[in-house]
């Protein structure tokens, strides 16, 4: 039976194939008539299918031979479906390593395919994943046994393992430094896998025997060359050296002698050093380690018992005194502990004889230490520390060179005011005197001497030395100095001005008597926050109980661990009725109540920044009392405070005073400008001193002023010129010039928000620019600015403007806010709209309108807003119904195209059907895929334009189907088949 193919191009290079079927392997075996049955059916579709040209014969033995002829592409596409539909199938296995699978897969599958072509099999290779690494072939027999051979003969390539052997010290050398020789060889044969065993002699190599053969090669050429220049020797020497002498030795001879030297990890406990590198510098250097091992196992260590505070003072500034000593003793190795170790164990290390002279050397350094280690501590009255000090330190540096001891101040920023001296006792009792003597020439200072029995001395200094502090504090400060204890000594030196030495004496003394006589000491507890209050502004609380009671009460200091206890000292009757008075004082302080007050929004912030400095301070001084002021943005001015009703009441006084003093400098801020800039300018130009006063105290108790002083002006509000009277007067003006002005401009509370601008920016923006500020009034058209004199007229004429402006664009807004609605059926929408808003979009621009389409929902669905200038929405509404117009002229006409020329009418992305739609100015639709009528092309426009649209399209189609090879067909007889 024989098939015609469809006509081929001459230019197309024929490639005809014949096979054959046997008997046994033919799927179809009917008895009817050949080239009617099946095996006629199946070729017939083969050929629509490829495009190539079958013929088929039946031989004597019944078997079927095939000839396909075509191009080699669709020959052996032919072929492959011939043998999967005519010739039964077999299945057989192949197996090969895993790796190797990606061989038979080909790049991007193209070996596969290739291979599946050229047997006319299918080959099924299990995924990554699966841990088979049997393939499976179907087909054939012949083309099972074809595919077979071919992938064992991929997998056959692939693989060659090849070991060879060299030295385990060389295997470094010849991967090079940073693999750059091993690297060289995987670059240049890049599927050659090597790899080096560690501890072993063996280097393994596997690939491609023809590469693997190439970088055995190139391998022995390394380790011959390396076996010729490289050697390798080792020296032994003890573990426990293993550190200092790789750190003393090791980087010096490899860079001398340009050689390796490998020494074992501490975790390898192995004494051998391994020297490899050129034979004459391995030779040197194996000789020169050996000779420091030899000398380094003669060495000894020592260990010195020094206190840790002595450790600094031998190192040095910086190290440079026990870079000295190391200088002295060379060989000598000094290791001091960490600091954080707190240990005493210096360590020397070294030769025997050198260590023992290090050793004396340092202890004694550090005997001199010991000796030189004695302090004393020196009260100083802390206004005399600097001239201590004196200019550039000058003195204080003659009594340390003087006196050969070490001086220490406080900081100024410490309230100690002990300066400690440190070095040998006499030294040190020379340097003190030195020291006295300064301060006794720079004030009326006086000592004096007390006798008290030494055994009243502790009770005297009470615990912690509260009592003796109580009187230094009472009495401006005095030094009250005690002998050491055990000395026996009756005397208690007194220093300090004339008249406090004198009332510390008389107090010293009469506490001695009362602890003689009738010694009565009580104690209280009190929060710590309760004490400020309870002493009271400058004492004046405590001094009243005192006076009253006669006992002496004692405050913690801010060092004592007991932070509430409160000693009351003195007659136990005293000391019992000052008792009752404190315990009520704070048993009123610990009923806690909560009251509040008013203070106006523009005071809130003076109390709130800096952290709550101002709020910090009251708590403190009224006995921890809580003043909450409102949130930023709430709209209240209550402040509520929280405490001792006392605490409360005096909180709530302090707060008004400081509001009262706010109010009276209002204007000093802004005189003085930013960091005082104004007035500076002003004393520099004019040659005048300005002084500003100090705060306002006059006030009488409770904040009452006489009514005669109401108009008076207050000290507070008063600054004062000093210089030369014409130049005063000057300054003076130039001063009243800087005082604040407040004017209203009428502005209509309508455009207030327009002036503010979005979050404030537009009224932020003018206050810059002309350097004052503005208060709106609620509800009001007047806007209030308050600044300089020349800053507030720029500011009104700015405003002015403004106003005129906004008053333009309110006009403006008026005229655009012109509307036009109209009726247009919602299926011309889109079109209106356009592709991606393309049409509305040019409407818009060229009439400079908003246009409105009612949104999904709407009743009036049909409904267009147009919005603008009159004549602009006027002129858009003409240009979208003169659209719609069109669009009514329309028709739309259907025109059937064979499917198969509707992908070369559109073009590639549209562009062929987008022209086409230009030129003819109609809208062409093609059916979507699983349409009912694939071929049903619809054509909407013009009557006119339709019909040309619509003729074109149909000339195409006929061109595109004539020029077409992919159009198989069947040349046969209409009555009768040719076989």
């Amino acid at each position: 039976m024989k098939f015609e193919p469809p006509p081929l191009l001459p230019s197309n290079p024929l490639c005809p194939q014949v096979f054959h079927v046997p008997l046994e392997e033919r799927r179809y075996k009917d008895n009817s008539q050949f080239g009617e049955g099946e095996e006629a059916k199946v070729c017939l579709d083969i050929m629509q299918r490829t495009g190539a040209h079958i013929e088929l014969s039946l031989a004597k033995d019944q078997g079927l031979s095939i000839m396909v002829t075509g191009k080699l592409d669709s020959v052996m596409k032919a072929r492959k479906e011939i043998v999967a539909r005519l010739q039964t199938q077999a299945s057989a296995t192949v197996a090969i390593p895993k790796e190797h699978h990606r061989f038979v897969i080909g790049k991007n599958g193209e070996k596969l395919q290739e291979l599946e072509l050229k047997t006319a099999t299918k080959i099924a290779i299990p995924r990554p994943d699966d841990p088979s690494a049997n393939i499976r072939i179907t087909g054939t027999k012949e083309g099972i046994e074809k595919a077979r051979h071919e992938i064992l003969l991929i997998s056959a390539e692939q693989v060659r393992h090849f070991e060879m052997t060299a030295p385990a010290w060389l295997h470094r050398f010849i991967i090079g430094k940073k693999g750059q020789n091993i690297g060289r060889i995987t670059q240049q044969l890049p599927r050659v896998h090597i790899e080096f065993t560690d501890g072993e002699e063996r280097i393994s190599l596997e690939g491609p025997t023809e590469e693997v053969e190439q970088a055995q090669v190139q391998i022995q050429e390394i380790i011959k060359d390396l076996m010729t220049n490289t050697v390798s020797s080792c020296v032994l020497h003890h573990p426990s050296l293993s550190v200092f002498f790789f750190l003393l030795t090791v980087n010096r001879i490899k860079e001398q002698y340009k050689v390796s030297v490998r020494i074992p990890q501490d975790s390898e406990r192995s004494g051998l050093v391994r020297i490899e590198g050129d034979p004459k510098g391995v030779q040197l250097a194996r000789r020169e380690l050996i000779e420091m091992v030899q000398r380094m196992e003669n060495e000894r260590t020592k260990d010195l018992i020094v206190e840790q505070k002595f450790h600094r003072t031998i190192i040095g500034q910086k190290g440079e005194k026990i870079k000295e000593v190391r200088d002295k003793f060379p060989e000598v190795i000094i290791n001091f502990p960490d600091p954080s170790q707190k240990s005493d164990i210096v360590q020397l290390r070294g030769p025997k004889n050198e260590v023992e002279k290090c050793a004396k050397f340092l202890q004694k350094i550090i005997a001199d230490l010991i000796e030189n280690s004695f302090s004393l501590s020196v009260p100083i009255f802390k206004q005399f520390h600097k001239n201590i000090i004196g200019k550039g330190g000058a003195n204080i540096k003659k009594i340390r060179e003087e006196t050969n001891t070490k001086i220490d101040l406080p900081t100024e920023n410490s309230n100690s005011e002990m300066i400690i001296i440190t070095g040998k006792k006499t030294n040190c009792e020379a340097a003190r005197e030195r020291i006295l003597a300064i301060q006794r020439e720079l004030a009326n200072i006086k000592e004096t001497e007390v006798t008290i029995p030494a055994k009243l001395h502790n009770s005297l200094i009470g615990s912690k030395g509260c009592l003796v502090r109580s009187i230094m504090e009472d009495c401006g400060g005095v030094h009250i100095h005690f002998p050491s204890e055990g000395s026996g000594s009756d005397k208690v030196t007194i220093r300090g001005p004339a008249g406090e030495v004198e009332k510390a004496k008389k107090q010293l003394l009469q506490l001695a008597e009362e602890k003689q006589v009738n010694n009565f000491t009580a104690e209280l507890q009190a929060k710590p926050e309760y004490h400020k209050f309870l002493i009271g502004r400058g004492g004046a609380n405590i001094r009243r109980v005192r006076d009253r009671t006669g006992a002496r009460i004692i405050f913690p200091s801010p060092d004592d661990t007991e932070q509430e206890l409160i000693t009351i000292v003195g007659k136990e009757e005293a000391v019992r009725q000052a008792q009752k008075e404190l315990e009520s004082l704070v048993k009123n302080l610990d009923d806690v109540v909560e009251d509040s007050m008013v203070v106006d929004f523009r005071h809130h912030r003076h109390f709130v920044c800096r952290r709550g400095q101002v709020l910090r301070e009251l708590a403190e001084e009224y006995g921890g009392v809580t003043v909450s002021f409102p949130r930023t943005g709430a709209n209240s001015q209550r402040v509520t405070l929280k405490g001792a009703k006392d605490c409360v009441d005096a909180a709530k006084k302090r707060i008004q005073e400081i509001i009262e003093d706010l109010v009276s400098y209002r204007y000093h801020r802004a005189i003085m400008g930013p960091k005082g800039c104004r007035i500076q300018y002003i004393t520099r130009e004019h040659e005048v001193q300005i002084k500003f006063p100090e705060r306002d105290d006059s006030a009488a108790e409770n904040g009452d002023i006489s009514p005669e002083a109401e108009f008076a002006p207050r000290k507070c509000d008063i600054i004062t010129i000093c210089g030369r009277a014409e130049k005063c007067e000057l300054a003076k003006v130039a001063l009243l010039a800087l005082v604040p002005i407040t004017e209203d401009v009428e502005v209509s509370y309508e455009l207030h928000r327009y002036i503010i601008g979005q979050k404030g920016s537009g009224i932020r923006k003018m206050m810059e620019e002309y350097e004052v500020s503005r208060l709106r009034g609620k509800q009001l058209d007047v806007i209030k600015v308050t600044g300089l004199v020349a800053n507030v007229e720029r500011a009104k004429q700015g405003l002015l403007e403004r106003v005129k402006e906004l008053q333009a664009e309110q006009e403006d807004r008026a005229l655009r806010s012109f509307k036009v609605t109209m009726s247009v059926d919602p299926k011309f929408h889109p079109k209106i709209i356009g592709r991606k808003g393309a049409v509305i979009s040019q409407i818009r621009k060229d009439y400079d309108v908003s246009i409105q389409f009612p949104d999904k929902g709407e009743e009036q669905q049909d409904l267009i807003v147009i919005s603008g200038y009159e004549r602009n929405v006027e002129e858009a509404r003409q240009a979208i119904q003169q659209l719609v117009s069109e669009w009514q002229e329309m028709v739309s006409q259907d025109v059937h195209l064979d499917p198969r020329t509707h992908a070369r009418i559109i073009g590639a992305r549209g562009k062929a059907i987008r022209k086409l739609m230009e030129e003819f100015k109609v809208d062409i639709r093609f059916p979507q895929p699983g349409a009912d009528e694939p071929d049903k092309v619809t054509v909407t426009g013009l009557p006119d334009t339709v019909d040309n649209a619509i003729d074109h399209l149909l000339n195409l189609e006929e061109e595109y189907v004539s020029s077409q090879s992919w159009r198989p067909q069947l040349i046969q007889s209409q009555n009768n088949h040719s076989v």
